[in-house]
């Protein structure tokens, strides 16, 4: 009678270790984790950050959280940068005219860039605090670090390096908005028509207009710069 229940019993306690070794394993995890990153992120232009499937999530295993360090910052600095479209507006002068016009603007809209560069500081740090946390296996590590450095580390400083350039142009147009203000007795404006009566004036205002043309344009190839980084072009 006892020999012929063992094979039960022994089927009883293997059958537990049959589905446990049927789950996906730590390597698999690894495995699949790593080739999203490269194929979804790395070996594509620009900055991508592309969200799993559910199916995706869950080979990932406890991976998922190493993503999620991306997709969090990634965000929060959509939802921080949303501004900036208006922010470069501000800037679009094409006359004196304009410069007049967006001058009282432009001191809440530099208050609005500095809080944007603040935001984006703040998550990026916070990110990087949570990405030293990270524990990886060394075959997973490098091309982790490489897809931080892509969706992390490089739009946020494509993002730092313009953003001084516009401060940079709204003090040139703040500049030109005050002169003509403390020179109104100078300076006659009808339309597009522009008459200064004193030729030094006229020198110091067009000085000051050719700083806005030149930090306009600094602004220009700063932007290129970043759309460079972000769509790989």
């Amino acid at each position: 009678m006892n020999v012929s229940f063992r094979p039960h019993w022994l089927l009883a306690v293997a059958l537990p270790l049959v589905l446990a070794a049927c789950g996906d394993s730590e390597p698999d995890q690894r495995a699949a984790f790593k080739q999203f990153l490269q194929t979804r992120i790395l070996d594509k232009p620009g900055v991508h950050v592309p969200k799993p499937t559910a199916e995706e999530s869950k080979a990932f295993g406890d991976y998922s959280s190493h993503y999620a360090v991306i997709t969090d910052f990634n965000g929060k600095m959509d939802e921080s940068v949303k501004p900036l479209g208006n922010l470069v507006k501000t800037l679009s002068v094409r006359s004196l005219n304009d410069v007049i016009e967006h001058r009282n603007d432009l001191q809440a809209a530099k208050n609005g860039l500095n809080e944007m560069g603040e935001h984006l500081k703040q998550y990026q740090a916070e990110a990087d605090a949570a990405h030293a946390k990270l524990k990886q296996p060394d075959d997973l590590k490098p091309v982790y670090d490489k897809a931080y450095d892509r969706t992390v580390s490089t739009p946020t400083n494509a993002f730092m390096d313009v953003l001084p350039q516009i401060d940079t142009a709204m003090d040139a147009i703040s500049k030109v908005g005050d002169y003509v203000e403390a020179n109104k007795a100078q300076i006659q404006i009808n339309g597009s028509q522009i008459t200064v009566q004193d030729p030094k004036v006229l020198e110091e205002l067009n000085a000051r207009l050719q700083a806005v043309n030149a930090q306009g344009k600094a602004v220009q190839e700063a932007q290129s710069r970043m759309q460079s980084v972000m769509f790989g072009r």
